[in-house]
């Protein structure tokens, strides 16, 4: 046997080093975090004791800041999860960079724990158990950014209860079973300015440059990474010769590639993010999204991205809804998407490059004929009077259901700005179509406004279809300009507008057309008070629907000859048209017109006086309204049933009601409505006492009335204006106005206003003492009363006369008189007006039987001017009753009764103060200037 050699070397397998554990893998912290205050606490809020979702997401479209919140998030939670926080950039969208695979990921993510890659399991099921295994009984955060979808992630989550899942993702992860999201939404204005302040490291120092940052952001669109780009750029510029306001200046005017302005330097750093999301999509969503593009309007539903698509709405519903999930759209309400700002004009770079300039105009074309075929089915229960016959688009389609006027105005209302937006993008080639969808949004306009942009939009219609040599179209332009003219009180400009309409009609032999001018034509007639014309022009209009058997029409002209007959004082006449009008839009089902008569015949009772039926016919009319959506009619009945709660001393009501109907005047930009509501809230301050303020308002109305043109509105106006003269003692000045008042309503032909003016005279008569004139005055205004068949008007003057008789001692053809004035106040309902005569049948009592007896009346006075709170009815009772009590030896309680009569007589500025502070002078001479017990008030 061989010896052994001692030399010999034996080599053992040497152990590999320990791989080192990685249980701290956040990225760096978000420096100057800025915003997301709410969905920060969300996610911090997870990591409370009890918390029972352990996943969270967050989405949103590319640039809006999703990375940065979670990193954020993660170093706030880090120290509730001693056992690791690890971050892994899925890569869903980095350029050039493949998507993670889950099986990789969790290679890494094992190896992390220190896991020998040899000892990894081959398959991703494998390594799914081992990474849950190792993670059991751990507080482990585990921040995955950029996932793609529900199976990247799936196998990454641990099972722990004690673990937390943040995930960020351009898309709604909807299949993710059990997770909490948080979708974010571009940053509010003031955060967005917040982040460009402090990423460009510039303070703004006046409001100018504050303006220039607030401007740039919100060209940024409120975008994170657009934001922060331009921050960027802004930073490294020299700020002497870069001022913030000239720095947004050149982005402002850099708007026609405004994602170039974000190029980061090394690529064009939004456009590529937008890119990413966009190549992933199918086919079909890929073209949709780039037709979104040539879409005018803010905003889109199913039927007219259908339209641009050239597809079904059920197909072009399930592809909005995976936009929407991709943060591609945004649904700004149940079944409407809106693209953000960039995504919309990235979509209309798209559309550029990729459609020809046929399939855009195509898709352009099939928007416009979706408009206005649903616009022109929309009109027909706007405008079922006497609509326009248009006729069809010849495109076949899909529109939503219309069935009746409540949907047709909510889908206008909801079109609006599309319908509008479309009209004003249309080329020379869409001009026809942009006229007649004019056209068919005309109703619309007229019962929603503004009437300005109405106005604008009929006029360019009417210049379009001029140039076009469209005359049908023009006239119905003209027409439909003229009735907003006549809406604005520009009575000069409808009067000619529907005059070369009516022209127009009659070359075309549109007999219709005609009609309706001449009906429109009379309207103006009637509001410059040429009441004749007016009547001469509607009977031809009315004429015209009876030979056509329009029974529609028949009803619109019926209710404003009524109105006529109204305004000319045959209230008889016109009561018997109204109801003409009614039963026939009761029959026909039109509850517009409806609403219209209602409201009339509310206006009828009220002049003669029957407040009750007045206010439920007011109330039926604007309940209308309210349903229809009306805003004209809601703000005329409210406005009349502000004159009832007026002219039955309920002025809180009164108040209430014509200041909603004013604010809705406003709102419309009618300003002969405001001119009547002011005047309606002008008679109240007066009834109130506050004769400044009514004097204020007045003086404004009036300024509006002549403005208008509007002659009955002036002859009101002055001769209210005069009663408040007549209030506070110039008689002078009261006379003058009254005057100019009464020679109004003469030219006009307005015997109601001739009455007013008439009895007001008599009164301003009366108080100087001419009672002969006074008589006279009076005997002529409750003559034209009694004709009128207005009751109030009679009773006024009734009461007036007899105290032309207490003052000439025809006692008891006073005290006739006075009775049959509180009888009619009693019967028609009105409390300030009995007050009225209560204290003057205490005056005749005073004076003809004694102030014991009188002392009953002028408390009846004094208790219902209390409960209506008519100052100056009530002043007047305590001064009556002041003397009543002189006379009978109490003295102190005259005295009392007296100082608080003078107190409300010099707050509202009454005539009668120098008369009381009279008697209080008398009185307490009488006394020797003595105690009397009472607080001197007239120092």
């Amino acid at each position: 046997m061989a010896a052994r050699d001692v030399h010999e070397t034996i080599v053992y397998e040497a152990q590999p080093p320990s791989r080192p554990l990685v249980t701290r893998g956040l990225p760096p912290d978000v420096m100057g975090f800025t915003g997301r205050q709410r969905e920060l606490e969300r996610l911090l809020a997870v990591a409370g004791p009890g918390r029972v979702v352990n996943i969270h997401t967050v989405d949103g479209m590319p640039g809006v800041g999703k990375t940065a919140l979670a990193t954020r998030a993660a170093h706030l939670l880090a120290e509730h999860f001693p056992d690791g926080q690890f971050f892994y950039d899925l890569h869903a969208h980095t350029p050039e960079v493949l998507t993670a695979q889950p099986v990789d990921v969790l290679a890494v993510l094992l190896t992390d724990l220190g896991i020998d890659p040899t000892h990894l399991p081959s398959s991703l099921e494998g390594r799914s158990h081992l990474w849950r295994d190792r993670l059991a009984g751990k507080r482990v955060l585990l921040v995955l950014d950029d996932a793609v979808g529900h199976a990247q992630i799936q196998p990454l989550l641990a099972a722990s209860p004690g673990c937390l899942t943040l995930i960020t993702s351009r898309r709604r992860l909807i299949a993710l079973d059990g997770a909490d999201p948080v979708s974010l939404a571009p940053l509010t204005p003031s955060e967005a300015a917040q982040l460009f302040v402090r990423r460009a490291r510039r303070t703004p120092t006046d409001s100018s440059e504050r303006e220039a940052v607030a401007g740039t952001v919100r060209l940024c669109g409120y975008l994170p990474l657009a934001i922060t780009l331009l921050a960027g750029r802004l930073r490294h510029k020299d700020p002497v010769l870069w001022p913030l306001a000239r720095f947004a200046a050149e982005f402002a005017d850099a708007q026609e590639d405004r994602l170039g302005e974000f190029d980061d330097g090394d690529n064009r750093a939004v456009y590529t993010a937008f890119t990413l999301s966009y190549r992933d999509l199918p086919a079909d969503q890929q073209r949709l999204f780039r037709r979104i593009g040539l879409h005018p309007g803010p905003d889109t539903d199913a039927y007219a991205a259908a339209a641009l698509d050239g597809t079904s709405p059920a197909a072009t519903r399930r592809r909005l809804e995976a936009l929407y999930t991709d943060h591609l759209l945004d649904e700004t309400a149940p079944g409407r998407y809106q693209p953000h700002d960039l995504l919309r004009e990235y979509a209309c770079t798209l559309t550029l490059e990729h459609d020809t300039r046929d399939d855009r105009a195509q898709a352009a074309g099939r928007l416009l004929d979706y408009y206005l075929h649903a616009a022109q089915i929309a009109d027909q229960h706007l405008a079922p009077v006497t609509p326009y016959a248009n006729s069809s688009t010849g495109s076949q389609v899909t529109t939503p259901g219309l069935p009746d006027r409540a949907a047709a105005l909510a889908w206008m209302r909801i079109e609006r700005d599309n319908l509008l937006a479309c009209i004003g993008t249309s080329t020379i080639d869409q001009a026809p179509h942009a006229v007649r969808l004019t056209a068919s949004i005309a109703a619309f306009l007229l019962q929603d406004g503004p009437w300005p942009q109405a106005a604008t939009l009929h006029q360019r219609a009417a210049q379009t279809a001029h140039h076009n040599n469209d005359p049908v179209g023009e006239a119905n332009a003209l027409r439909d300009l003229g009735r907003v003219r006549y809406m604005t009180d520009d009575y000069e400009q409808a009067t000619g507008l529907q005059e070369r309409a009516l022209a127009l009609f009659k070359e075309l032999g549109d007999w219709r057309g005609q009609a309706n001018a001449l009906n429109d034509l009379g309207c103006v007639y009637r509001m410059i008070g040429d009441y004749e014309q007016a009547t001469g022009l509607q009977e031809r209009a009315l004429g015209l629907f009876e030979e056509l058997g329009i029974r529609s029409g028949q009803a619109n002209v019926l209710h404003e000859l009524g109105r006529v007959r109204c305004m000319t004082d045959d209230y008889e006449q016109a009561t018997g048209l109204q109801e003409r009008a009614l039963a026939l839009f009761e029959e026909l089902g039109i509850r517009s017109g409806q609403a219209d008569v209602l409201h009339e015949l509310g206006r009828l009772r009220y002049m003669t006086g029957d407040y009750e039926q007045a206010t439920g016919l007011q109330e039926r009319a604007l309940a209308l309204f309210e349903e229809l959506g009306t805003r004209l009619g809601q703000a005329n009945a409210l406005h009349d049933l502000g004159c009832v709660r007026y002219l039955t001393d309920d002025y809180e009501q009164a108040t209430g009601f014509l200041e909603r109907a004013l604010a809705l005047y406003e709102e419309l930009g009618t300003r002969l409505g405001q001119a009547n509501a002011l005047h309606e809230l002008g008679r109240v301050r007066y009834m109130t006492g506050d004769n400044e303020q009514a004097t204020g308002l007045l003086e404004r109305v009036l300024a509006l009335y002549v403005g208008l043109g509007d002659r009955l509105g002036q002859a009101n106006a002055l001769s209210d204006l005069g009663r408040v003269c007549r209030l506070i003692g110039d008689y002078e000045q009261a006379t003058g106005l009254l005057e100019r008042a009464l020679a109004l309503s003469v030219g006009l032909g307005d015997r109601l206003g001739q009455a007013n003016a008439l009895s007001d005279l008599g009164r301003v008569r009366c108080l100087i003492g001419d009672y002969e004139q006074a008589t006279g005055l009076l005997e002529r205004a409750l003559a034209l009363y009694v004709g009128l068949g207005t009751r109030l008007g009679q009773a006024n003057a009734l009461n007036d006369l007899g105290c032309v008789c207490r003052l000439t001692d025809d006692y008891e053809q006073a005290t006739r008189l006075h009775e049959q004035a509180l009888t009619l106040f009693r019967e028609i309902g009105d409390r300030q007006g009995e007050a009225e005569v209560w204290n003057n049948v205490g005056a005749l009592l005073a004076k003809s039987n004694g102030a014991q007896e009188a002392l009953r009346p002028y408390r009846k006075a004094l208790e219902l001017a209390r409960q209506i709170r008519s100052r100056r009815d009530e002043a007047l009772a305590l001064e009556g009753m002041a003397h009543c009590h002189e006379r009978l030896g109490g003295r102190k309680v005259a005295l009392e009764e007296l100082h608080e009569a003078l107190a409300i007589y010099r707050s509202i500025e009454a005539a009668e103060a120098d008369r009381a502070t009279q008697f209080l002078s008398r009185l307490k001479a009488e006394d020797g200037g003595g105690d009397t017990g009472v607080e001197d008030s007239t120092d």
